[in-house]
């Protein structure tokens, strides 16, 4: 669930002000917040011209194209030995709480250690706990496996994800930051696409199992490919003092959140937004299995189709930011997020909701593309782990639980009335986003 996607893309959401002391930083069009992040070498040339860039991607691509498999095939795995909605969202929300947990040490571990080495790492750690399901689904489900496993990975993963941003502005510079999130983001939604579409028809032939042990040779060949990446030189730690602990680093991170006006509005707006959505990828598997009868070949193929809106909002965004400016890309992407899930629960057909989930997929990236690029352009290099590791934890404080009540609610009273009820209140976070400073924020 967590490869590169960025996996997290970052989230709608994952512009300019100030930095806790009160010294304007860098934005959108303007001047970066650290000379020495941009390499004028590399940012010279197309991206499609740096050599250690394309490998990266290559292999960012290869991995979300395994991991896509997971996404689909662990939910069928409880849904299809409990038949509850619930229980995957616990699920869900168990696999959250760990990276909430991960995420506040995350940032001052990633500051820390060579982030290369940290990235093979986490690869192959999860390669191993992956390829266990498969080999104990031989001998009949054991659903405790998976909420052993899946909170160890999503641990493991969100230290991967804090590296995975740090490593970009290493590869390719701040000047071309929204371009190169936009095209890891577009690949990975392409490879999203076959990939759910595989993994439904795996699970329909050999069962769920057999989809997430190929998730796990997708880690294999990411820590091959990473092995032949090389980053750019460290800045070194500029903190008075040496290094500090972790919680002091964690401070340190929220200290220049809370200094930033737009990164401050946005953590606060994206801690309700990923209460009412984590639960999402649940509430349409069950909406198509049970409100609507349909097989795992389905569940495969609406998510492939949707991933197709991926695509095409990491593609936009960059254009889009640049004629619009940062506020009205952001606002409008959570807007849309909330009109399309206020539609998914009511959709009866198939065709209707694959299009309303690659729309709200679509918004999605191109407010979690803008948003993660942000706070790579505005973070001091040596800042920059510890920043994301703040906005993470901050973030998705509250997201397993509200995983966990979604399908609950949706297991009580129906996917229709929750899905509104939720996508109204993200629509509301838009309008109340207006109010804020993320309103002028990057205007051209």
């Amino acid at each position: 669930m967590t490869h590169g996607a960025a996996r997290r893309a970052d989230e709608p959401g994952r512009e300019p002000g100030k930095e806790p002391g009160g010294e304007p930083v860098g934005g959108p069009g303007g001047t970066p917040s650290d000379p020495a992040d941009d390499d004028g070498l590399r940012g010279a040339r197309p991206l499609w011209r740096q050599r250690d860039f394309g490998v990266f991607w290559a292999a960012q691509t290869l991995s979300v194209l395994g991991d896509s498999f997971a996404l689909i095939a662990l939910p069928l795995l409880v849904l299809e030995a409990t038949g509850s909605v619930a229980r995957m969202g616990l699920l869900t929300a168990v696999g959250g709480a760990a990276s909430v947990v991960a995420a506040v040490i995350a940032g001052a571990v990633v500051d820390r250690v060579d982030r290369r080495r940290l990235l093979i790492a986490c690869d192959l750690v999860r390669m191993v706990l992956y390829g266990v399901i498969p080999l104990v689904w031989l001998f009949g489900p054991q659903i405790w496996l998976l909420y052993a496993v899946l909170p160890l990975c999503e641990a493991v993963g969100m230290l991967f994800a804090v590296g995975y941003v740090t490593v970009v502005r290493a590869l390719v510079g701040t000047g071309q930051l929204t371009e190169a999130n936009g095209r890891l983001n577009a690949t990975a939604a392409a490879a999203g696409v076959l990939g759910p579409l595989c993994a439904g028809l795996v699970a329909a032939w050999s069962g769920p199992a057999a989809a997430v042990g190929v998730d796990a040779a997708s880690f294999g060949v990411s820590a091959m490919c990473l092995f032949f990446v090389r980053f750019r030189s460290r800045i070194p730690d500029e903190q008075p003092g040496g290094r500090t602990g972790l919680w002091q680093d964690l401070r340190t991170g929220i200290a220049f959140l809370h200094g930033h006006p737009v990164l401050r509005s946005l953590t606060v707006l994206l801690f309700v937004f990923s209460f009412l959505t984590l639960g999402l990828n649940d509430l349409v598997i069950y909406h198509l299995k049970y409100d609507l009868g349909h097989d795992d070949g389905t569940v495969g193929t609406v998510m492939a189709a949707g991933a197709l809106g991926t695509i095409a909002g990491a593609l936009l965004v960059a254009g889009i930011r640049r004629r619009l400016g940062f506020g009205p890309t952001w606002t409008c992407s959570v807007a849309g997020c909330g009109l399309a899930f206020a539609g998914l629960g009511w959709a009866r057909d198939v065709p209707v909701v694959a299009a309303l989930s690659a729309a709200f997929l679509a918004c999605a990236a191109m407010g979690g593309t803008c948003s993660m690029s942000l706070r790579q352009e505005v973070t001091p290099e040596h800042l920059l782990g510890r920043v994301t590791s703040a906005f993470w934890t901050l973030h998705y404080a509250a997201a397993p639980v509200g995983a966990a009540v979604l399908t609950w609610a949706a297991e009580e009273q129906g996917t229709a009335p929750v899905a509104l009820v939720a996508g109204a209140t993200c629509v509301l976070l838009a309008a109340t986003a207006l109010l804020t400073p993320i309103r002028g924020a990057g205007r051209p």
